[in-house]
């Protein structure tokens, strides 16, 4: 099968995928329709008026109807409505959606070289100090709980020395200094972790034949990793990397919460405190996507590091 015949394949396994998963969340969220009116209306509202609010919203219709009456929506740009904020789910996703992904993009753009190059450095000698030191700080980075990191930098650059900014509201636009805090917890919270892969991958590259025929043959440290080690090594990374995406988009609520910061995850973090049920699976869905997405990407660089995938 061809390459082009492959990613055909992988894209409709994927749509389909995101179809039942799709299915799936609304059946969770809105199979109990007197739970959806008593999170809209509130606890204290009446029988008559929940079930007044139940026909006005269509949802004395069967799941399925409202389902593909759901699904229609979204296809056409049109989440609903939040409970909560009374404005449409998609103007409230946009600026979100962008906010988290400047935050995220930052995060990712120093984590990958960096954890890459740490990865490297310390597979390259295995035992050696740089491997011992670089594990050991992969170790403490890892082990520290998102909001234990936070707690820390802040008490150090914001109470102590009070070079930064406690919260990163951006009222006033981008302001890049209220986004050194949480770029470097979530660049913390990763780079050791992968790092760790990378050093792992790198070490039984290194241990093959054809590094040993190379190191025989007089080959240089330096060309060997680029030419011979470093693209078989980089196959577990990618994997991993493309894994980072969706938790950066989705699963930074502890971050954003913490300073304060207006994007997708604090959206989600308020939705679920407000029992706004559209909010939840508008979010839920986006979710979705940015898994299913990051997953064919991570198809396409696997493919393209390891040439035996391409006849797969």
């Amino acid at each position: 099968m061809t390459i082009w015949g492959a990613f055909g394949r992988r894209v409709v396994q994927l749509l389909a995928t995101m179809l039942v998963v799709s299915f799936l969340v609304h059946l969770a969220l809105q199979s109990n329709i007197d739970s959806v009116a008593v999170k809209v209306l509130g606890q204290y509202s009446t029988e008559a008026q929940r079930h007044a609010w139940l026909v006005e919203n269509h949802y004395d219709d069967p799941l399925l109807t409202r389902y593909w009456r759901w699904l229609g929506g979204v296809m056409q740009g049109d989440w609903g409505m939040s409970r909560h904020y009374q404005e449409r789910i998609g103007v409230l996703l946009r600026p979100r959606l962008a906010a988290s992904a400047l935050l995220a993009g930052l995060a990712l753009a120093i984590t990958v070289p960096l954890s890459l190059a740490l990865g490297v450095a310390a597979g390259v000698r295995a035992g050696g100090p740089a491997d011992r030191a670089i594990s050991a700080l992969a170790i403490v980075t890892t082990s520290v709980p998102d909001f234990a990191m936070a707690a820390f930098l802040v008490a150090i650059f914001v109470l102590g020395l009070g070079w930064l900014p406690g919260v990163s509201t951006m009222a006033d636009g981008v302001a890049w200094r209220e986004l050194v805090l949480p770029v470097a917890v979530l660049v913390l919270a990763s780079t050791g972790y992968l790092a760790r892969a990378t050093r792992a991958s790198m070490v039984e590259v290194m241990g093959q034949p054809h590094i040993r025929m190379a190191r025989l043959k007089g080959v240089g440290p330096v060309r060997i990793i680029t030419h011979h080690a470093l693209r078989n090594a980089l196959l577990t990374p990618v994997t991993l990397i493309m894994l980072q995406i969706p938790w950066l988009l989705s699963g930074v609520i502890i971050t954003e919460v913490f300073f304060a910061y207006r994007g997708f995850g604090t959206l989600l973090y308020q939705a679920a405190l407000n029992s706004d049920v559209s909010l939840i699976q508008a979010g839920a869905m986006v979710s979705v996507v940015v898994v299913v997405t990051s997953q064919l990407l991570g198809d396409l660089l696997q493919r393209a590091l390891d040439p035996r995938l391409r006849t797969a």
